[in-house]
């Protein structure tokens, strides 16, 4: 079959599609990607076919303009419906309103979706996999009757906070959603209406699917399905179908090499440091006080590993002797041999962490990081440290605590068992094969040209 994945033109967000993107090529299925010209060496970079769409969204100018209003609003702010007190109407109507103008609108706008909507009308895709918040996949699969299914690479809080908001809307808000579907195919009737009048998101994608031809519908948002790598103890209930995809870790489109000094064991306890690759390559805010980080573990009988860039580098006053600094090192290398890991709270270090057994210090400070970081220390697998919280004698405390105490180890150890219960890339293929044999036995478009059998 021919399978279109999508991202907005974002490294973080797109590399945790690479690994199910290389499971369906090594399957015998046509992929291509679709993305900004910005991603095109990242998609290229991973052995993939890279297809760019529009133009470059502009995140940094974003980030520059309207960066702190929006950070602003979501420090420190809860997104678990079930915490009391935190999702009020207030908060969900302005986060709702101030994601889609500042952020879902740009990294989807009007050029990016019609390119992409008329290269889908051209290639015939069967299944679009899109990335969350990449709502053009919604619109290029419904432009083509494909299927088409969203991939989670972090806990679905910006969906469970969606349903918050409708549900405070009142009934008709949720008009358009479609009725009884379920992980093995579309319920008995695909459900078509109008997005409520103070539903900012829907009213766009409304608008925008007009454009097209095409109705509004929930699946705009949510997907037929969604392909999670979350562990179940991190997902949070949303009543709609999903497929569990266990996490392989990808780090994306930097050298991958495994130093001389990775290949000797480490005399003393190892913990690795690290703030992220985003921080580097855009002018989103890290909130880690890298220096005193270092400052934190000076004197600590451990050896550091602080993959840091040369802009982080400039900000320490003192490297402690028993800090190893290096540009880069594959985290799914290095961390296999580490006792801990302290980091700013981003996807993809919190879950390589996760699934290579590894207690964690999480520094999360915003959106579902501050979930991640939560729920790991509830389940006793590492503990939570808020970015502005961060003191020397804060973070030493903690990480004395992670190395000294046994617990986080074995809690660690026991979400490592979960994460790989779940299956492989490879092994939800054929699980993509048939959701896709069905629900395109609903779509409008005839299967033609090279497109191969959705049934394996």
């Amino acid at each position: 079959m021919r399978v279109l994945l999508t991202s907005f033109a974002l490294d973080a967000h797109f590399n945790g599609s690479v690994p199910l993107a290389w499971a369906l090529r090594a399957a015998g299925h046509e992929v291509r990607v679709a993305s900004q010209p910005a991603l095109t060496g990242s998609i290229t970079a991973a052995g993939l076919t890279a297809v760019p769409v529009g133009a470059d969204p502009g995140l940094d100018a974003m980030v520059k303009g309207v960066g702190d209003s929006v950070l602003s609003h979501h420090a420190d702010q809860s997104l678990d419906p079930d915490t009391p007190g935190q999702l009020t109407p207030a908060f969900l109507k302005g986060w709702d309103t101030m994601m889609t103008a500042t952020f879902f609108a740009l990294v989807n706008d009007d050029p990016m979706v019609d390119e992409l909507v008329a290269f889908a009308r051209d290639w015939q895709p069967d299944l679009v996999l899109w990335e969350p918040f990449t709502f053009a996949g919604a619109v290029a699969a419904k432009a083509t009757g494909a299927a088409h299914a969203r991939v989670l690479s972090f806990p679905d809080m910006f969906l469970s906070m969606r349903q918050a908001f409708l549900a405070q809307l009142g009934p008709g808000a949720t008009v358009g959603a479609t009725g009884g579907a379920t992980a093995d195919g579309p319920g008995p009737a695909d459900g078509q209406g109008s997005a409520h009048p103070e539903d900012a998101l829907g009213q766009w994608l409304q608008w925008t699917l007009a454009r097209h031809g095409l109705p509004f519908d929930e699946e705009a948002v949510t997907g037929q399905w969604s392909v999670d790598q979350v562990p179940r103890s991190f997902r949070p209930p949303s009543g709609l179908p999903a497929v569990p995809m266990r996490y392989v870790p990808y780090n994306g489109p930097v050298p991958a090499v495994v130093p001389d000094w990775l290949r000797v064991p480490p005399t003393r306890p190892r913990v690795c440091v690290t703030l992220g690759l985003t921080a580097r390559t855009s002018e989103f805010p890290n909130a880690v006080p890298v220096d005193l980080v270092l400052k934190a573990i000076e004197g600590l009988d451990i050896e550091v590993v602080a993959t840091l860039g040369a802009e982080e580098r400039a900000l320490l006053t003192h490297v402690p002797d028993n800090v190893r600094l290096v540009d880069h090192v594959p985290l799914h290398a290095l961390l296999p041999t580490c006792a801990a890991v302290v980091h700013h709270g981003g996807a993809g270090t919190w879950s390589t962490a996760l699934v290579e057994g590894v207690p964690q210090i999480a520094m999360g400070w915003i959106w579902d990081a501050i979930e991640r970081a939560r729920r790991q220390q509830e389940l006793g697998a590492g503990l939570h440290l808020p970015s502005h919280e961060v003191t020397v004698e804060g973070l030493r405390g903690r990480l004395v605590r992670l190395l000294e105490e046994p617990s986080f180890t074995q809690a660690a150890a026991r979400l490592r068992a979960e994460a790989e219960s779940d299956p492989t890339p490879a092994e939800v293929v054929p699980v993509l094969e048939r959701l896709t044999a069905q629900h395109r036995a609903h779509g409008r478009r005839r299967l033609g040209g090279t497109s191969r059998s959705c049934v394996s």
